[in-house]
């Protein structure tokens, strides 16, 4: 008996087809996107003629840069970052107290929960800070015992009217974004804890809070943001904050344009500012949830560097 000799074709040699030719280079010729190029060509046409249009009206720049730095701006500036501070913490604190109560099984207290936040969200704030500044005309004492008794006016200073009018306001958009970040953990993780033994204070300070953090602390960030700006309603019950500063100068030197322009430069350098450190805090949080962090704007700045760099494979 012979045995049988398998012949099998030999493997075809690197780069190259399985018949033995040699593969074709792939010309890939990039498509034209001239739409994109219209579309550039008239944002820029358009602020170019936005920016003319600036530069030609009736305001003089120099006054505008030479009150950026004025010590009573820079003053109303760091009023209103503490106020801004104050108020987020105070809407802070009260927007994790609300959020329990609202989902407590104790009808009582979920229903002032819900009662607050229905009133002061359902107000404007601007209202809320009158009615703040004018209480001494329902309440002429605040009278709290042995504790504590003063004049209303005395007590309802101009910053103790600004913290109540932005963190009771805040307080209830707090309430909402706390309680859909409570609500985002699955509730298994409560049953865990409570089978462990622990309480629901402590569950839910220490298992249900440090992973809803991932959800509250972008759209806090965002109020944060928002409070900044809506600081300058303060300016209304006499609190000398950035706007109000600027606009006692501006008032005075009659240069009222030029001195709103002083503000808003302010204001966007605030906010810039506070959105980066929003940034890398949203970053810190989602480490426990994103297998690979997002890069950082200079990693991506350097990406975008690196890419210009011709790779070796195309050296070759």
């Amino acid at each position: 008996m012979t045995d049988k000799i398998s012949k099998e074709p030999a493997a075809a040699p690197s780069g190259s087809t399985p018949s033995g030719l040699p593969y074709e280079a792939i010309k890939a010729i990039p498509v034209r996107h001239y739409g994109r190029w219209v579309s550039a060509v008239v944002v820029v046409v358009l602020l170019g003629w936005l920016v003319y249009a600036f530069s030609q009206g009736d305001v003089v720049w120099a006054t505008v840069w030479d009150k950026v730095f004025d010590p009573s701006v820079i003053d109303g500036m760091w009023n209103t970052i503490i106020i801004s501070i104050s108020a987020m913490a105070l809407g802070l604190v009260l927007g994790i107290v609300f959020a329990v109560m609202r989902l407590s099984k104790n009808p009582v207290t979920g229903a002032v929960a819900w009662l607050y936040i229905w009133f002061f969200r359902g107000t404007p704030v601007y209202v809320q800070l009158l009615v703040w500044f004018n209480l001494s005309l329902i309440f002429h004492y605040i009278n709290l015992g042995p504790i504590y008794k003063n004049e209303t006016v005395d007590v309802m200073t101009p910053f103790m009217v600004a913290l109540l009018g932005l963190g009771l306001n805040e307080g209830a958009y707090m309430a909402e974004i706390v309680r859909a970040g409570i609500q985002s953990v699955d509730e298994g993780q409560t049953e865990a804890a409570h089978a462990l033994g622990m309480s629901s204070t402590k569950t839910m300070g220490r298992i249900v809070l440090p992973q809803a953090m991932r959800v509250i602390v972008p759209p806090t960030g965002n109020e944060f943001i928002n409070m900044l700006k809506t600081s300058s309603l303060v300016s209304a019950v006499q609190y000398t904050e950035l706007l109000r500063a600027s606009s006692n100068i501006g008032n005075t030197a009659g240069a009222v344009m030029e001195m709103l322009f002083v503000a808003s430069i302010w204001y966007l350098a605030l906010t810039s500012v506070f959105s980066v450190g929003q940034y890398y805090l949203e970053r810190r949080f989602a480490r426990g949830s994103t297998r690979n962090l997002p890069a950082t704007p200079f990693q991506r700045v350097k990406k975008n560097l690196t890419t210009f760099k011709r790779s070796p494979e195309a050296k070759a």
